[in-house]
């Protein structure tokens, strides 16, 4: 892997611990207040919940919800943003946006959907299919790091627990898929193929042989005149 700058560095980390902090802060200013979450969450196919496509992520139903998203959030963005620098804002708008706009679409419309559970799911798949279109060492190191940290969250997408989101799951993992293929050519500079040095050479021009170029055709001529 390339050598980051301690400047990607700092701005990763400071992504990563600013919008855990914004997601924790508006927290404690709920529980303070005694907002309920749910009055800006995602209502699926009813107008008064498409602002829960961009304020559902920010906002937790208790402080459980909270703590279940704020360390695998904090890690999976700053890998976003160390490592996939150039694509960064965009994969991350994309899933955030692609994730919120397929819970109101597609999610069960008797209740409604809060938390950043599937923007981290979402971050999962992106890292880990990252891994598998681009296929180069870095890609699929971080692949292999994300499946075993994270890989036993497989079993979220699906339905069965109370109180779980499973939609936002599901289809944050698809909009993560969707947006490791769409960046997949989309390559960083520490993922150009390496490149030798012959392979910047001239081509060798040597004009000096060991024997005459036409000294074969000279015999040919020869057999047919009758010399052998």
């Amino acid at each position: 892997m390339e050598n980051k700058s301690p400047g990607t560095f700092k701005r990763s980390l400071a992504f990563s611990i600013q919008l855990t902090a914004l997601i924790s802060l508006l927290h404690v200013l709920r529980v303070v207040t005694n907002f309920p979450p749910l009055s800006w969450g995602i209502l699926a196919r009813d107008t008064d919940g498409l602002i829960g496509i961009g304020f559902a992520p920010l906002l937790h139903g208790s402080w459980g919800h909270l703590f279940s998203n704020i360390p695998p959030l904090a890690a999976l963005t700053f890998l976003l943003f160390y490592f996939y620098k150039r694509i960064a804002w965009q994969a991350f708008s994309m899933i955030y946006l692609l994730t919120g706009v397929a819970v109101w679409g597609l999610g069960r419309g008797d209740v409604v959907h809060v938390g950043a559970s599937g923007v981290v799911y979402g971050l999962v798949a992106f890292v880990f299919w990252s891994g598998i279109f681009r296929r180069n060492i870095k890609s699929i190191i971080l692949a292999l790091i994300v499946l075993m940290y994270y890989g036993s969250m497989f079993v979220g997408i699906f339905p069965g627990k109370e109180g779980i989101s499973w939609e936002s799951h599901l289809l944050g993992a698809l909009a993560g898929i969707f947006a490791a293929f769409w960046y997949k050519n989309k390559k960083e500079n520490d993922e150009a193929p390496p490149r030798y040095s012959w392979e910047d050479e001239a081509p060798v021009q040597d004009d000096t042989f060991f024997l005459d170029r036409d000294v074969f055709e000279k015999t040919k001529a020869e057999r047919r005149n009758g010399f052998w």
